[in-house]
């Protein structure tokens, strides 16, 4: 399932008065940001963690109702975007 989207009206209003070029634009640049989104192929990689802290990691990301490895990868993520 999808999430849902609300607008406030002040949002909407401004939607609303966009010419066609500029509705155009936004289109566009949106399907541009959705072909960025295709997931990257993903690498094989050796890492070295103490037993404990991947014990713990893997606890933790149990409780959460996570995967371990996809916790790392969020992480790696919002690293990132720091």
């Amino acid at each position: 399932m999808r999430p849902v989207q609300y607008f406030t009206d002040e949002y909407l209003q401004q939607c609303r008065k966009m010419k066609p070029e500029q509705v155009l634009r936004f289109l566009e640049d949106f399907r541009e940001l959705q072909k960025a989104r295709k997931p990257a192929r993903s690498k094989l990689i050796s890492l070295k963690v103490p037993e404990d802290l991947l014990e713990s990691f893997k606890a933790k990301a149990n409780q959460t109702g996570c995967l371990y490895q996809t916790q790392i990868k969020k992480l790696m993520r919002e690293w990132l975007m720091e």
